[in-house]
């Protein structure tokens, strides 16, 4: 019923409740005069509506309604309204046909017009929209999809205050997960899902305006429904960094089409956004426990690194690390995908984008190694003791700890030289020293077993870390606060330990990639043939030595005295002294090398160590490897005579020291080795007259080595004593309240004696070596000679003769 006009006369009221009833009525089923009665706008849009509607949009109609439109904006709304109340009305009288012309229609004017009028209009699209979407018909929301799609991809002129997107994000995301029994029409409904969203990001991304499409109520949806269909897609390899191009089928798959989805929403990620889009990724892989197979899991971070911006890639990484801490008692294989996940971002990412903590990084993975060792060797991820719900399996620990420690390495090729200085350091400082680390020695750690697992753990990642080291200055690649403690290690008596320790001194020490050419013992004849890069010895290098050499040559000379050592461990020394002689050698360094060389023919000869059969022969055939070497490098005829001579007749008489018949699989050995003579051995004498002919000191090469037990190597030797102490503990079954006690115990002697023992009794005691781990009397300065005069020993080589206690000088330390 038509409401009342006021103030109308009579004789318009009848033509004014006519015009209104008409209004109401279907345009097409009105005609004769009663037609222009109606508003403009109305007949226009009922004029682009055919008779049949399979004859689609009145093109002819829609060019004067479009026209209409842009000349009187402010229509515009009541033409979207007017449309929107068609279209309801179609939908619910089934008529398809009509819906889709008026969206066409929609399309059309809004693609046309760009008024500050469109909001309106605007509303009334979105409502039309929202329509289609709620209706149970495939087909009508694939149509609003699109017509949405059209929308997003228009730059409006103006700002929409209140405009809301929520319904969109949440409808979409639904057709994303649709489970339509047709498979066909079920992919077709999950790619418009797929279409929308992508087209509700790229709406509200960049308009301040709109509620914010980075919060967690919206990414909580929007990431996970891309995933969902991602996944569908896990069998192709995820390209880098982008997909350019794509065939026709390609184009069909929703992967696909999620992967350059995905890849659009990342990259338009701001700083402060990252961490909420990257958040339901590692839910979405927790909830559907997509971590243990890790392709999928490696594939979705490859698409994030390589699509966020590169400078946001430090904060993928700190949020896989806080995930890998909060997983920390989880299972191993899960533990293990995430740190893979890590090794794959680690090598996507820029150079030095581990960001502003780059400590922490390496802090948290190291933590995680140690954590490992422990569940490995307790059986439990409770640290009480009490058995864990899950089974821990030894091999997918041993899994982990092995990717994590490539993972250390990976950081660490992304970082510049001085940073991984830094990183070498803080590795070092983590590696426990029994007797200096005592709460090494409880229970939780795994006792003497935990211990040397964590320092071959933390070594292995030295190792890593050191890698394609290279640094002009050996100064500052291997200071003193590194290079003791690791030296230290070497007189450990685990092999593995030894070996590890020389491994890091050759990554660190090559500086030209020499190390694979040296990567067995052998006699060479022409060293030309290795193509071997040498330098003159620089500046900082000849400091390094002048400062270090004493230290590096005393190690090596007692890494060949340990039992333990296999060839493994020969093969390795030989690199490090050719590497030491190309890297590192001046005049002065060449001499004591050669005069090492001597010193370890005459370890093997006397044999004061009862070393067995094959070491002796290990080292007779070392000595005679290297001086073949540096003969050829120091290029005198008359030196490089002498050594083949030997070599020579060594061959025809005891080929057992000579490494072609010591390091190999079934090495034939004598049963004893009797002492050397003659000419199967290097003699000093000779080596030292045909260098002095050449220039070289002659007072150095007639003195042989002896290692110099320097205040250097203090930490050295109470590193062995100290690890021989705890293991006799760890034998005894002590626990770590008992060792405490026994430490304070030796400490108290230990003051006691320097306060309470006569002088003559602490003067004798000079320079001998002492018994307690944490004191060693050996780094105090030695004896003064004698004015009496010396005494001779072998090898023209002089000793000091005793000295009376009272002309001896001591510290002041050491004088009660």
């Amino acid at each position: 019923m038509p409401l009342p006009v006021p103030d109308v006369p009579a004789s318009r009221r009848l033509t004014l409740d006519c015009r209104f009833l008409l209004d109401h009525r279907v345009g097409r089923g009105v005609c004769g005069c009663c037609g222009a009665l109606r508003p403009r706008y109305k007949r226009l849009v009922d004029n682009i509506f055919p008779e049949d509607p399979e004859d689609g949009l009145v093109k002819a109609n829609m060019e004067k309604l479009t026209f209409y439109a842009l000349s009187a904006p402010e229509k515009l709304d009541r033409i979207g309204a007017y449309l929107s109340e068609r279209l309801s009305r179609d939908v619910a009288r089934h008529r398809y046909g009509y819906v889709c012309i008026a969206m066409e229609a929609l399309d059309q004017l809004l693609m046309a017009c760009h008024c500050q009028s469109i909001n309106l209009f605007v509303e009334s699209f979105l409502k039309m929209v929202r329509k289609l979407l709620e209706a149970d018909k495939p087909n009508l929301q694939i149509l609003g999809t699109n017509s949405f799609v059209k929308f997003a991809n228009i730059e409006e002129d103006t700002a929409s205050y209140h405009r809301s997107y929520d319904f969109f994000v949440s409808r979409f995301s639904e057709m994303c997960h649709s489970s339509y029994e047709d498979p066909d029409i079920r992919t077709k409904i999950r790619m418009a899902g797929i279409n929308g969203l992508q087209g509700v990001v790229r709406k509200t991304v960049n308009d301040d305006l709109q509620s914010n499409i980075w919060d967690p109520q919206h990414m909580d949806k929007i990431v996970p429904s891309l995933l969902f269909n991602l996944q569908s897609g896990e069998g192709t390899e995820s390209r880098s960094p982008s997909p350019l191009q794509a065939s026709e089928k390609e184009k069909e798959s929703p992967a696909e089409l999620t992967e350059r989805c995905f890849r659009e929403l990342l990259g338009r990620a701001a700083y402060g956004n990252i961490k909420n889009a990257v958040t339901p990724v590692l839910m979405h892989l927790d909830n559907h426990s997509l971590w243990e197979g890790k392709t999928f899991a490696v594939r979705c971070f490859k698409i994030i690194m390589y699509s966020i911006q590169s400078q946001h890639s430090h904060l993928v990484i700190q949020q896989l690390l806080g995930h890998l801490d909060a997983n920390s008692k989880n299972s191993a294989t899960v533990r293990a995908g995430i740190v893979e996940v890590l090794l794959e971002a680690a090598a996507i990412a820029s150079s030095g984008s581990v960001g502003p903590t780059v400590l922490e990084v390496f802090n948290t993975l190291l933590r995680q190694l140690r954590l490992s060792v422990d569940y490995e060797l307790t059986g439990s991820y409770d640290a009480s003791g009490n058995i864990g719900i899950k089974i821990i399996k030894t091999h997918e620990e041993r899994q982990l700890q092995e990717a994590v420690i490539r993972t250390i390495g990976s950081f660490a090729n992304t970082l510049p030289t001085y940073q991984r200085s830094e990183v070498m350091l803080f590795i070092m400082g983590k590696i426990p020293v029994p007797g200096v680390h005592p709460a090494l020695t409880n229970a939780g750690s795994g006792g003497c077993e935990g211990t040397r697992m964590i320092q071959i753990m933390l070594l292995k990642s030295l190792v890593q870390v050191t890698t394609g080291f290279q640094t002009t200055n050996m100064l500052t690649a291997l200071p003193n606060s590194f290079l003791e403690p690791l030296l230290s290690f070497s007189l450990m008596e685990d092999p593995e330990v030894r070996l590890l320790v020389l491994t890091i001194l050759l990554s660190v020490i090559d500086r030209h990639d020499n190390t694979p050419k040296f990567s067995s013992i052998s006699i060479i004849s022409d060293i030309s043939v290795l193509k071997l890069k040498v330098d003159k010895c620089s500046r900082q290098d000849n400091l390094f030595m002048k400062k270090h050499a004493q230290q590096l040559y005393r190690h090596i000379y007692l890494a060949c005295k340990e039992q333990s050592s296999g060839p493994q461990h020969f093969e390795t020394l030989y690199t490090l002294l050719a590497l030491i002689s190309m890297e590192l050698a001046n005049e002065e360094v060449v001499v004591d090398l050669i005069r090492l060389a001597l010193a370890l023919q005459e370890l093997a000869q006397t044999n004061e160590e009862s070393l067995s059969v094959y070491n002796r022969c290990a080292v007779h055939a070392l000595s005679a490897a290297y001086l073949n070497l540096i003969c050829q490098l120091t290029t005198v005829p008359t030196f490089c005579q002498h050594i083949h001579e030997v070599i020579e007749m060594r061959q025809k008489e005891v080929p057992f020291l000579l490494p072609e018949d010591v390091f190999i699989e079934n090495p034939k050995l004598p049963a004893s080795l009797e002492k050397l003579e003659g000419d199967v051995l290097f003699q000093q004498s000779k080596i030292t007259e045909v260098l002095g002919g050449s220039g070289y000191n002659t007072d150095r090469l007639a003195t042989p080595y002896i290692p110099q037990f320097t205040g250097n190597t203090h930490l050295s030797t109470c590193t062995r004593t100290s690890v021989q102490q705890y293991r006799s503990v760890c034998v005894s079954s002590v626990d770590s309240v008992g060792m405490e006690e026994q430490e304070r115990e030796r400490r108290r002697q230990v003051v006691e004696k320097f306060q309470k023992a006569p002088f003559e009794e602490i003067a004798a005691h000079c320079g001998a070596r002492n018994t307690f781990p944490m004191f060693s009397l050996s780094a105090l300065p030695r004896p003064p000679p004698s004015p009496s005069g010396t005494i001779s020993s072998g090898y023209g080589q002089t000793q000091s003769r005793s000295v009376p206690v009272y002309e001896m000088k001591f510290p002041d330390l050491c004088v009660y």
